[in-house]
């Protein structure tokens, strides 16, 4: 009888330790949106990424704005707290780039602070989105060009990588090709490349609405691993072009894609809207964080022959 006793006294043990895992594992994914500027409409664009992640369901969902102003005590004292969250969603662009070639003056970028617990959050292992104009952003800030990989950058900033015929990349050496550019907005088929799993489970292309394809993104290129291309809509030009990647930075991941376009006057883009995207965008987070890629492909994910535009978004 004592034996029967403490093989049960065990067996209990044993099953605890199985189950304090699971349950640890099943915590919302904790999100910080980072927003505050940029040439698009960044207020809109968070209002809509807090829609699509409320909708999917398993996200806790936070903001901080960062201040425009230098002058202020606001922007002395904002320090987001990085090392509380499981991953970023990155939205600032300040601007220099469009800057340099227009002459606009761009807005400050983030205060050193900032920037410091920024890196030291993805060096340790923290996830970060590069959403859309993101990935544009901070020039001469090297560590975050380290981290995005391809920006948007003039022709002699760095390499650039375009997609051939059979899939395959080519490296273009700075001061080749033109500098960093988009044509005009269109519907684009969607081609991935290989089996990673955040589009494990989709078929192997599908049309997204409205959408923008960068030619020459510029950077060190280093560690990018291409996800998916899509052919440019620039008169005359006619190659595909990487629009999503991931990259590491020390012992953190890092996805950047050109989707989720949102400009001033825009109202519910069809871009946000479609079910390819707002399905990416909840298992993007997840392999980000390093957990199973889980949020399931719904019947009403595109193919190639028709777009697939949900109805608009939930505002909460």
């Amino acid at each position: 009888m004592k034996i029967c006793a403490v093989l049960c006294q065990l067996g209990m043990v044993f099953a605890s330790v199985l189950v304090i895992p699971a349950v640890a594992a099943e915590h919302k994914i904790r999100v910080l949106i980072v927003d505050g500027f940029s040439n698009h409409d960044w207020k809109q664009t968070t209002v809509l990424l807090r829609g699509v992640l409320q909708a999917a369901g398993g996200f806790e969902v936070s903001v901080s704005t960062a201040p425009i102003d230098p002058n202020t005590a606001a922007w002395a004292a904002w320090r987001p707290r990085f090392a509380d969250y499981d991953v970023v969603i990155q939205t600032c662009n300040e601007g220099a780039m469009n800057g340099l070639l227009t002459g606009v003056k761009p807005k400050p970028d983030w205060p050193d602070a900032v920037k410091m617990g920024f890196v030291d959050f993805v060096r340790n292992g923290g996830g970060v989105y590069i959403f859309h104009a993101a990935e544009n952003a901070f020039v001469g800030w090297k560590e975050y060009e380290d981290m995005v990989g391809l920006s948007w950058r003039d022709a002699s900033y760095g390499s650039s990588i375009r997609v051939g015929k059979n899939g395959e990349l080519v490296r273009i050496a700075p001061g080749e090709g033109g500098d960093t550019s988009h044509g005009p907005r269109a519907d684009r088929l969607i081609t991935r490349i290989g089996d990673d799993p955040i589009h494990a489970g989709m078929p192997k292309a599908w049309l997204t609405p409205d959408s923008e394809v960068y030619v020459y993104a510029r950077g060190p290129a280093e560690r990018v691993k291409v996800l998916a291309y899509a052919e440019d809509t620039v008169p005359g030009l006619g190659m595909s072009w990487p629009v999503e990647w991931t990259t590491t930075y020390g012992k953190g991941r890092v996805y950047v894609s050109v989707y989720g376009h949102v400009w001033p006057g825009d109202v519910q883009p069809a871009g946000m809207r479609c079910a390819a995207v707002q399905t990416i965008i909840p298992r993007v987070l997840q392999w980000l964080v390093g957990r199973q890629v889980t949020f399931p492909v719904p019947k009403d994910f595109p193919g190639i022959a028709a777009v697939s535009v949900r109805k608009e978004i939930e505002i909460q």
